[in-house]
């Protein structure tokens, strides 16, 4: 998980003026809504029961968005519900009281003729309609690798970078007077210089595959700019839920030989009530108290702690305070197992197999998991590599994030599982791990990209990167002859090590992309340079790849194992 804006929810307007309750007399299936006449009791709130609940928001005012109770345990005679407010991010799910629910506009669930379980699982129960819904939508989708069979996407390979000066404009051959677009106009009393990319190949063309979907990497929404100029016969598809071809495990849970390939995708399809709720209260990790957002499978007793005490060094998980202390005087480390591999100031990484070091590492997925939920946690860690980021100080280094990868990726992913520690975000360490992880695939000769599905804040840094360090080279360019510099997508690929589809996709997201005459030209508008700059000088951790010691090794020899 990386750094990234907050949560943000929506505004729901207050439910006690007179609407429709989300859900209610709108065809969906599976939830009876009871009239608003007619107050329930709180003894009748049932798990699978709908209502709207008081929360506050960011802005600190009181909001009533609709909520399905999860669980409900009863504590010392005070009945507490867990509920899950529909269509937000499971990181806010919580345990409220019954003077925090409306029950004058409650939806039952609709009773079940046989069947209490789902998909035949013991613990489970049938899922919310609009669950179900979701779950089958997300399993029809294409896989983002699935090519499109006679579609050809005609991308240019070749582009050339042009300074337009406001007095003295450069013409341009068979250039009409009128400008292409607002980006594209320039005005004389401008006080900066404009830049266009205009690419003079477009005869190459590349099959619809490589191009990365805008809608698995940069879903549309309301601030999205959409790509000018789409060609006839563009086949745009969408798998940022796709569900996991590489996985290796039986249909009913249990692996039936053991893995050799590292894919963390969570297909869903053993999600029940117990994976929905939070299981842990609180971690507290050296100096920080974590509050986590997502069910992690820690041993049941632990489950039930105010706090989960976990030692910083080895990540071994306590049950008490006094435990951890009685740990400490036996444990030793004073920084991650493995080797480091970088170090510049107080910043460190630790290269750790996951063969050599099972109990690290299946800790460190233990701890991973309680901010992640779009991965699948494995105890089998042979496959992968950890890259442990680490914050030195005088008590030793400090965990501050990590991600891993494939030892042998045949989708050319160069990360697994990505997360900055929630106490370290929002402070550029997101966008550290990113520029390391690039860095490795720079030495090991190779182009890579983040394996898929994105959590919300992964997708934000990682789009964030990108455009950062794509931009960076298109205003850099130069030309030692006096002509137009020129520069091809695969060359940009090449030099940042970012596959050529991300390079795509995020051209055609910040909508440089102008089609005109057979050619694509590519157009930095001032606001782009202008935010670009400001990007920039608040980006002050980056990589430096003189500090960084690493040898990569050839996988494919199982003895290396």
């Amino acid at each position: 998980m990386l750094s990234g804006p907050e949560v943000t929810m929506t505004d729901r307007k207050d439910p006690t003026r007179s609407r429709k309750c989300p859900g209610a007399g709108n065809g969906r299936e599976g939830h009876a809504p009871r009239r608003a006449s007619k107050m329930a009791e709180v003894g009748e709130v049932t798990e699978g029961c709908r209502l709207p609940v008081l929360r506050r928001n960011q802005d600190n005012e009181d909001e009533w968005p609709l909520a399905e109770i999860l669980s409900v345990k009863d504590i010392s005679g005070r009945k507490l519900f867990y509920v899950h407010y529909i269509d937000f991010n499971k990181r806010l799910d919580e345990w409220v009281t019954h003077d925090r629910l409306d029950l004058k506009k409650i939806q039952f669930p609709k009773k079940e003729a046989k069947t209490p379980t789902k998909n035949g699982l013991p613990g489970s129960r049938p899922g919310s309609p609009e669950r179900e819904v979701r779950k089958t939508l997300d399993l029809s989708l294409q896989p983002a690798s699935t090519p499109a069979s006679g579609k050809t996407l005609p991308i240019p390979v070749q582009i050339t970078l042009r300074f337009n000066l406001p007095k003295e404009r450069e013409a341009v051959p068979g250039e009409p007077d009128q400008p292409l677009s607002s980006s594209s106009c320039v005005q004389p009393n401008h006080r900066t210089t404009k830049r266009k990319v205009e690419v003079v190949s477009p005869a190459t063309p590349v099959p619809a595959s490589t191009e990365t979907t805008q809608a698995s990497v940069f879903p549309q929404n309301g601030s999205a700019r959409r790509a000018v100029a789409a060609q006839p016969g563009r086949k745009r598809k969408s798998n940022c839920l796709g569900t996991d071809e590489d996985s290796q495990d039986s249909s009913d849970g249990i692996p039936s030989a053991p893995r050799m390939t590292g894919s963390l995708v969570s297909d869903r399809s053993h999600d029940d009530i117990i994976t929905r709720m939070k299981n842990i209260e609180c971690i507290e990790l050296g100096r920080h108290r974590l509050k986590p957002w997502y069910f992690s499978p820690y041993p049941q007793e632990l489950t039930t702690l105010p706090v989960l005490y976990l030692c910083e060094f080895c990540l071994k998980y306590v049950k008490s305070l006094k435990c951890l202390q009685r740990h400490l005087t036996k444990c030793d480390l004073r920084h991650p197992p493995g080797n480091e591999i970088y170090r510049k100031g107080t910043i460190s990484f630790f290269e750790i197999d996951g063969r050599k070091n099972k109990s690290y590492s299946q800790n460190l997925c233990l701890l991973a998991k309680c901010f992640l939920d779009h991965k699948t946690l494995y105890y089998d860690t042979d496959p992968f590599l950890f890259y442990v980021m680490t914050e030195y100080d005088c008590k030793g280094f400090h965990i501050v994030g990590y991600f891993s990868k494939e030892k042998e990726s045949t989708e050319d992913y160069n990360v697994a599982c990505i997360l900055t520690l929630p106490p370290y975000q929002r402070r550029g360490y997101g966008k550290l791990l990113i520029e390391f992880s690039y860095e490795l695939s720079k030495v090991e000769g190779k182009t890579g990209t983040p394996e898929k599905p994105l959590s919300d804040l992964g997708l934000l840094s990682y789009r964030s990167y990108w455009s950062q360090t794509i931009l960076e080279i298109l205003m850099n360019l130069k030309s030692e002859t006096g002509e137009r510099p020129q520069i091809t997508i695969n060359e940009i690929s090449e030099i940042t090590s970012i596959k050529k589809e991300d390079v795509i996709s995020t051209l055609q997201y910040l909508n440089l992309i102008n089609y005109y005459k057979g050619q694509y030209i590519l157009t930095l508008s001032e606001d782009i340079v202008d935010g670009h700059e400001r990007a920039m000088l608040k980006r002050i951790l980056r990589i430096d790849s003189k500090c960084l010691h690493f040898t990569p090794k050839d996988w494919s020899k199982r003895g290396k194992w």
